[in-house]
């Protein structure tokens, strides 16, 4: 029986979502910060499952775990995988299905947090501090600013206008014709949407022409009172300049669920700023779509030792 390591499983419920018997696994809740440890803990294992991008897969990687023969990642897409280094060392990487919904919650949950202010009033009122100190942003009649119209974007440019606001959208093939079809309105420029929104939020894929797309400059355009929203890729946003502009409050504030590091340091800024709403990645991490990973992590499993490898991605 083939061994399988299930990466990042830090809630400890990877070998409790689907059958797992076809091999024999073993999931892993620590998150292994250095390569060294890593190949030590998985060395042996034919099979490994990584969750999302938690644990990259670089080429020098491949080189050090000869035994390895199938990798199997959350999702279509995983930029954490050097597919060409997979396919040089013969291992074959498959995918799995998921859901667009839960990054769009989530997404609207840091939105809701800090237009209400709910960390600093739910805290006041667990430890008997001011009743009332501060004054919520309307989201009705206020600006939403959508950087990327795909999935997540569409649905988020729905609810947006659900709650009453005026949704406007921009990305570089961004068309007129697909915003009046969501009924939304369309920047025609980066720099355009940035000075007119109330709260901007990122959801684009992470590329060459988006890495650093909003910097220093970028950030000054937006309002003071403007909220920036980053539940897609930390690298789309350079994040010294998102921290300079959040301590001298050239923005209102920012609702974070991704960074350039993961775990976040425990000494960095962004844990502490008390205009940053942060949570710790967890646009996807709901019941419904661990269920959808690892139960297809296990038919791509059972697929590929049966010699008819599915949702292939090298």
């Amino acid at each position: 029986m083939l061994r399988c390591a299930v990466l990042d499983d830090y809630q400890g419920v990877a070998l409790d979502l689907a059958d797992w018997s076809a091999v024999q696994a073993t999931s892993f809740t620590q998150h292994f910060t250095t390569q060294d440890d890593l190949v030590q803990a998985i060395h042996e294992h034919e099979i490994v499952v990584v969750m999302r991008e938690r644990t990259p897969f670089p080429a020098d990687l491949f080189a050090r775990l000869p035994n390895l023969r199938l990798l199997v990642t959350s999702g279509m897409r995983n930029a954490a995988i050097d597919l060409d280094a997979a396919r040089g060392h013969g291992v074959t990487v498959c995918g799995t299905a998921g859901s667009s919904t839960p990054p769009t919650e989530l997404a609207w949950a840091l939105i809701l947090g800090l237009a209400r202010h709910l960390v600093t009033e739910s805290t006041a009122m667990r430890q008997n501090g001011p009743w009332q100190q501060t004054i919520g942003l309307d989201l009705c009649g206020n600006t939403l600013g959508l950087l990327g119209l795909g999935k997540i974007g569409s649905q988020m440019a729905e609810i947006g206008r659900a709650f009453g606001m005026d949704v406007v959208a921009w990305s570089r093939n961004l068309t007129k014709d697909r915003t009046d079809l969501l009924g939304i309105r369309h920047a025609p420029t980066l720099e355009a949407l940035l000075a007119e929104s109330d709260i901007v939020s990122v959801h684009l894929v992470l590329g060459e022409r988006s890495l650093g797309l909003i910097g220093e400059r970028e950030l000054s355009l937006m309002r003071r009172t403007a909220y920036l929203i980053n539940t897609s890729r930390a690298a789309i946003v350079d994040q010294a300049a998102l921290v300079e502009a959040l301590r001298t409050g050239v923005i209102a504030g920012a609702g974070l669920d991704v960074f350039d590091s993961e775990p976040l340091p425990p000494d960095h800024p962004l844990r502490t700023l008390p205009n940053v709403l942060a949570t710790p990645h967890l646009g996807y991490v709901t019941h419904a779509n661990y269920r959808t990973y690892y139960q297809e992590a296990v038919e791509d499993i059972q697929d590929f030792l049966a010699g008819t490898p599915i949702r292939v991605l090298t």
